[in-house]
């Protein structure tokens, strides 16, 4: 059973397409300097990030919390 989510900001978006947005936004060095973790940095894809972020809580909740704080262009 779903459970509905209405002040779930992330409700419905994945890992993937946040980790997509914010690459294409910021860039990897750029998101290595906001968020220091060696999948920014030392040989970086989308694949590489999405198995780290997958594993480590931590790291994927400062990726969460930049996603949300990032003003978006319209």
């Amino acid at each position: 059973m779903s459970q509905e989510q209405p002040n779930n900001p992330l409700h419905g978006v994945t890992l993937a397409t946040i980790v997509e947005r914010l690459v294409k936004h910021y860039g990897y060095p750029e998101l290595h300097r906001r968020i220091p973790v060696r999948c920014f940095q030392s040989n970086p894809s989308i694949k590489s990030s999405l198995k780290f972020l997958r594993r480590t809580p931590w790291a994927r909740k400062k990726v969460e919390d930049l996603y949300l704080n990032t003003r978006w262009p319209a």
